[in-house]
């Protein structure tokens, strides 16, 4: 349990449906965890209903969470500690998400090789609000063929039954796993492993990441075949594909993971950042860069800082590197033009770029503005704003 407390700490987040934050629920714990812990031991204690999170998609909608209680957070996660030791080495090896010492970045690679190996054409599978249509009956099915204890499997089911409070009333739920609790993705993985071994079975090469699975085959009559069996497979666990985003394509037009596969002209596959995801992140760094915002350009390197180098880091396999290079000179020149912006006028500007080591002529040009602010940047003031002068700033490199 406190190995569990600290990990829930350590993941902050927000309160549940008490009202009770982080630390407003560490002090609550002081006096309230013996009565909790012997519930907890007599089978009588009753989680609390989560409260509903709607966040936007990336590709439009939006993704509906359910964010239990701190202290339903706290047992959940004591539970997962217990249970993923026993269940994981149970599960496929060609799942990658939500597993101890595995990641995306290895479910990427394992697609790369499927490619390699000559199994071009993907039957990519999504499915239609998973966390949301898992059925109860057949996740504690599937529970209790791995768990003996008796009153584990009945918190679960409490905690899968526990519903949601929508305005001010909870709403019972007989399917779904609301993502937000720490338990849901172990109990995801319970579930898709049918699916996992039935694919195995018949000897086919694929990668699951969470819910996105990928089947690779040499065809695309061979793929057809293939998704009509997954579809079966999930409709015996009562969920559903998603027809709209669902299909069998070469595996060069879709996206996994945020990354795409790129075959060159001698064959060989490489690993490249999909279009959406460059696109995703061009518009976040375009709402950190606009002049609008009214911040000084040290605020605006303090939140690239929080963006650039996690993102960088994910896409870390990319073998484009011109991508990067790319886009270090539009992040360059979208702060040359707020820098420019900030300083406003004409006389400042020219003030300005004559102590940065700017010519008179240089300058004037560039206070005149009649080549319009990206004009004006774009066909002179890199060697004035350079990128050490960033770099001094503390504005981080694509690299």
């Amino acid at each position: 349990m406190v190995r569990a407390w600290k990990r829930v700490r350590a993941n902050k987040g927000g309160a549940g449906v008490d009202g009770r934050s982080v630390q407003d629920t560490g002090e609550y714990l002081k006096t309230a965890w013996p009565d909790i812990r012997q519930r907890l031991l007599d089978g009588n204690y009753k989680p609390e209903p989560v409260r509903r999170v709607s966040i936007p998609k990336p590709g439009g909608g939006s993704r509906e969470l359910g964010i239990p209680t701190v202290v339903d957070r706290l047992i959940q996660q004591a539970l997962l500690q217990v249970l993923q030791p026993q269940l994981d080495p149970t599960f496929s090896a060609h799942s990658y998400g939500f597993r101890p010492e595995r990641s995306a970045q290895q479910a990427v690679q394992a697609a790369q090789a499927h490619a390699q190996a000559g199994y071009g054409v993907v039957v990519d599978v999504d499915l239609e609000r998973f966390f949301d249509r898992v059925n109860h009956d057949i996740l504690m099915d599937r529970l209790a063929k791995r768990i003996a204890d008796k009153h584990v499997l009945r918190l679960i089911r409490r905690y899968l039954q526990a519903g949601i409070l929508e305005h001010g009333i909870p709403i019972a739920r007989d399917e779904g796993t609301p993502q937000g609790g720490p338990l849901s993705p172990l109990l995801a993985n319970v579930l898709l492993d049918e699916v996992d071994r039935e694919l195995e079975r018949r000897g086919h090469r694929f990668v699951r990441y969470a819910d996105d699975c990928n089947v690779y085959v040499r065809s695309h009559r061979a793929g057809a075949r293939v998704l009509q069996a997954l579809r079966g497979c999930y409709a015996k666990l009562r969920l559903r594909v998603n027809e709209a985003k669902t299909a069998v394509a070469d595996a060069w037009k879709r996206k996994f993971l945020g990354y795409a596969l790129l075959r060159r002209s001698d064959g060989w596959v490489r690993l490249g950042v999909a279009a959406q995801s460059l696109q995703r992140l061009r518009d976040r760094v375009r709402d950190l860069t606009r002049v609008t915002v009214g911040r000084s350009l040290e605020q605006v390197a303090q939140d690239l800082r929080k963006l650039i180098p996690g993102w960088c880091a994910y896409y870390s396999l990319i073998q484009t590197p011109s991508v990067f290079t790319r886009l270090n000179g539009w992040l360059r020149t979208r702060l040359r033009v707020l820098r420019l912006r900030q300083w406003r006028r004409g006389p400042r500007i020219y003030r300005e770029l004559r102590a940065l080591g700017a010519d008179d002529s240089l300058a004037r040009r560039a206070a005149s503005l009649r080549q319009g602010w990206w004009g004006t940047v774009r066909t002179g003031l890199r060697p004035i704003l350079t990128v050490r002068y960033f770099d001094e700033l503390g504005v981080p490199r694509f690299s």
